[in-house]
C-alpha cells in the first residue's frame, strides 16, 4: 500500500495519482506537479489515502508543492491567454486554408508548451502551421487531432434528456459502448434514437448494461420455446424490466399471444439476440 492523492488537470478529466511527500493535502487544494507534458497545476479531488500498489503506475511521481498565491496568479494568467491564442489559431488555419476545425487550446503551467486541439475528416499536413505558431509564441507547439467524442467533452452541451452532457459533467473517461448493448436493451436501432450529440452511441447505454445482462440470464428471449400453464409456446415479445413475456401457443397459432411472468414459465429451449450483418454495417460508425 502507498499513500497517494488524486489529481485532475481538467474539470471533468481522468484522475492521476501522485505522492504527497508526507504532506496532508485536502480535496479542493491545488498542487504543482510534473507530468508527461510539463509542469502543471492540478486540482486535488481525492485527499491522502492508501492505494493498492497494483492500482498505481510506477514510478509514482511526487508533488512539487501546494500551489501558492503566485502559482494561482500564473494559472489565471495562462487561462486569460486562451481566447487570444484561440483567435490566432483560427486565423492561421484560415490563412493556410487547412480543412480543420479548431476546438480548444491549453497552456502548460510553466509555459513550456501550448497544445492546440482540432477535428478534421482526414489527416492534415499542418507542419507550416506549427512553424507559424512556434514563431509567434516562442515555445513548444503541439497540434492534436481529436475525435467527435472528445470534441463534445471539451465544448459541452445538452443531451436529448435535457441535461448537461455526461462526458462534460462527470465522466472522467469514456467507456466502450456497442450496438450489441442497444439490441440487448430492446432499443430501436434508429441512429437518431441511440446516438448522442457527438453522433456516436450514447454513453448512458453503458449505465444499465450490467443489470440488463443479469436479467437476460433469467429471462427467455424472443423466439425461445417455453412451457406454460396453457401448454408449450414460443416467446414473441419480452419486457426485461417487468419480466412479462408474450407467448404464442403452439397448439393454436392463430390465437393472440398470452402474457406470462417469466417466473411462471419453464424454459425448454432458449433463443439468441441477433444483430444481422446489414444492421452492424449500417450502424458500425456509431461505435467509433
Amino acid at each position: 500500500m502507498t499513500e497517494v492523492i488524486g489529481v485532475r488537470f481538467k474539470e471533468v478529466g481522468k484522475i492521476y495519482y501522485f505522492s504527497p511527500k508526507g504532506i496532508k493535502i485536502k480535496s479542493g487544494e491545488k498542487v504543482i506537479v510534473e507530468t508527461a507534458r510539463g509542469v502543471e497545476c492540478g486540482d486535488v479531488v481525492i485527499g491522502n489515502f492508501m492505494a493498492d500498489d497494483n492500482d498505481i503506475v510506477h514510478p509514482l511521481k511526487e508533488i512539487f508543492r501546494i500551489a501558492t498565491e503566485d502559482d494561482i496568479k500564473t494559472l489565471e494568467k495562462n487561462l486569460a491567454r486562451k481566447d487570444e491564442i484561440m483567435k490566432v489559431f483560427t486565423e492561421k488555419i484560415a490563412e493556410h486554408k487547412l480543412s480543420m476545425k479548431p476546438i480548444d487550446v491549453e497552456c502548460t503551467f510553466d509555459g513550456g508548451k501550448i497544445m492546440f486541439y482540432f477535428t478534421a475528416e482526414s489527416r492534415v499536413d499542418f507542419r507550416d502551421l506549427v512553424k507559424d505558431l512556434a514563431g509567434i509564441y516562442r515555445t513548444r507547439i503541439e497540434l492534436r487531432q481529436i475525435g467527435v467524442r472528445d470534441e463534445a467533452k471539451m465544448l459541452g452541451g445538452l443531451g436529448i434528456c435535457g441535461r448537461k452532457l455526461c462526458c462534460a459533467s462527470f465522466l472522467g473517461e469514456f467507456q466502450p459502448v456497442s450496438i450489441k448493448m442497444a439490441k440487448e436493451q430492446s432499443l430501436s436501432l434508429n441512429p437518431t434514437k441511440i446516438s448522442g450529440t457527438c453522433g456516436r452511441l450514447m454513453c448512458c447505454l453503458k449505465y444499465e448494461q450490467d443489470s440488463y445482462e443479469e436479467l437476460l440470464k433469467i429471462t427467455p428471449k424472443v423466439g425461445a420455446l417455453v412451457e406454460t400453464s396453457e401448454g408449450r409456446g414460443v416467446v414473441t415479445d419480452v419486457n426485461l424490466l417487468t419480466g412479462v413475456l408474450k407467448v404464442q401457443p403452439e397448439k393454436n397459432k392463430d390465437a393472440a399471444p398470452i402474457s406470462f411472468n417469466r417466473n411462471d414459465v419453464k424454459l425448454i429451449k432458449d433463443s439468441r439476440i441477433k444483430v444481422n450483418r446489414d444492421e452492424i454495417a449500417a450502424l458500425k460508425s456509431l461505435e467509433d
